[in-house]
């Protein structure tokens, strides 16, 4: 069996230190998304034109691990490699045949438990219960397990069920792509595995990394089982992956590639124990990372979030504008509204909010998404922006503009100044250098 030493080193599981305490920035989290972006979210319905729903449970929640990739290639295994599952009772199964068909949720406990999806689902302090909308028979294949393990007191890990080219989809019972979607919107790090007899790249793999577009930041590939491969083979091996992945991946850098062998078993003999080791301590301390910047990635995270939810806004509200210039007393409203949604460069709906406002072009949401959403939600049913305000609560649009560029930030350059997030600050009370924007993209 292999030493496990440097696991415990490199993820600090070792120190007896307790566990920093984020309640207060965590709680003033919530209140600037309740109180400046969830209205404004509401009010133009953004959920139903990106299907993502922020929960309490998910402001709150730790630092989401997902591993994807074809099945058999040894993710089960490496979870129980982290984790010292191996020869437990709660060990994930695994073997040459595919094995996970579930959606395997790893959480920390008190003690060694199993938790049903229906049950998780219904939970809301978690933030599994949206998962709820993909059915009951995808609820099925949702299980939680409790473990009470060091790790997962910073971190939740999400084994996922391999890749089979050979079936189709809806033979799964529930919609599989839509819900690895709904796991990778909201993973910290995102290992994708492959072991050297799996190197092809299939329609489902394919589908598979369009929805990962994006989140190239986050992506890790993992070419695991190296050990089973002479130097010469393991080269060629590694020249194939990149040739397989190079058409997916849209990137002007190659993504990162950690090649190594994640099992207790010791490595094979005549192989590179060293370089095999370096590139699991780098893997870990990817993983470290992550559960280090848990707070500054989450607040990261809503200042995205608002900032699409504001673009949308101004989207809606410059259909709506539109819409009532070119009505007249004797005009049909819904042939001219559709006249509008078919063709919105003829009347400068994207340019106008390029021009009037500060969003980038390559922010704006695609055209054709806005026909599906004005099919759904009549434009009678929205107020313009400048309706969207009260005496007592203030503006909508002034409220998330603040929160994107002054709450948020500053909440994030409280973390790294060390401040109390509730106490005021230097760009309020004129106390010297007023403190540099630390937001940045992980």
């Amino acid at each position: 069996m292999r030493d496990r030493s440097h696991i415990e080193k490199t993820l600090m599981l070792n120190e007896d230190k307790p566990a920093d305490d984020y309640t207060a920035v965590l709680q003033r989290l919530r209140k600037i998304y309740h109180t400046s972006i969830k209205p404004l979210e509401q009010s133009y319905k953004y959920n139903e034109l990106r299907q993502h729903e922020i929960t309490d449970g998910e402001i709150t929640s730790k630092p989401m691990v997902l591993f994807l990739g074809p099945w058999s290639v040894g993710k089960s295994t490496m979870i129980n490699y982290l984790l010292g599952l191996e020869d437990t009772r709660y060990q994930l199964y695994t073997g040459a045949e595919p094995t996970t068909s579930e959606f395997t949720v790893l959480m920390h406990g008190p003690k060694l438990k199993t938790i049903e999806g229906i049950v998780m689902a219904a939970d809301s302090a978690r933030s599994f219960s949206p998962l709820e909308k993909f059915g009951q028979n995808f609820l099925e294949k949702l299980i939680g397990i409790e473990v009470p393990h060091k790790l997962l007191e910073r971190v939740t890990f999400v084994d996922t069920p391999g890749i089979i080219e050979n079936r189709k989809q809806q033979e799964r019972g529930y919609p599989f792509n839509d819900v690895c979607q709904w796991f990778i919107d909201r993973a910290d790090l995102i290992f994708v595995v492959f072991d050297p007899t799996k190197l092809d790249v299939g329609l489902e793999l394919e589908t598979l990394f369009r929805q990962l577009k994006g989140r190239e930041s986050q992506i890790r590939i993992i070419l695991n089982k190296a050990d089973n491969l002479a130097t010469q083979m393991l080269m060629r091996v590694y020249g194939a992956l990149f040739w397989s992945l190079a058409p997916l991946i849209n990137v002007t850098e190659p993504p990162r590639v950690y090649v190594s062998s994640f099992w207790p078993q010791d490595y094979k003999p005549d192989t590179h124990r060293e370089l095999f080791l370096k590139e699991e301590i780098s893997l870990l301390e990817d993983l470290n990372q992550v559960i280090e910047n848990r707070l500054e990635n989450k607040i990261a995270f809503i200042r995205q979030h608002a900032i699409r939810v504001r673009i949308h806004a101004l989207l809606v509200d410059r259909y709506l504008q539109t819409y009532k210039d070119k009505m007249t007393f004797f005009s049909d409203g819904e042939l001219v509204f559709k006249d509008i949604v078919e063709d919105p460069d003829k009347f400068y709906i994207f340019k106008t909010i390029l021009a009037k406002t500060n969003v980038s072009k390559f922010d704006l949401p695609n055209r054709e998404a806005y026909k599906d959403f004005f099919g759904i939600n009549p434009i009678s049913n929205f107020k313009l922006l400048s309706q969207q305000c009260s005496y007592m609560g203030g503006c909508f649009l002034e409220k998330i503009e603040r929160a994107i560029t002054q709450e948020l930030p500053g909440l994030l350059g409280s973390l790294g100044l060390g401040k109390n997030p509730g106490a005021p600050n230097c760009d309020k009370t004129g106390c010297g250098e007023a403190p540099k924007n630390r937001y940045r993209k992980h």
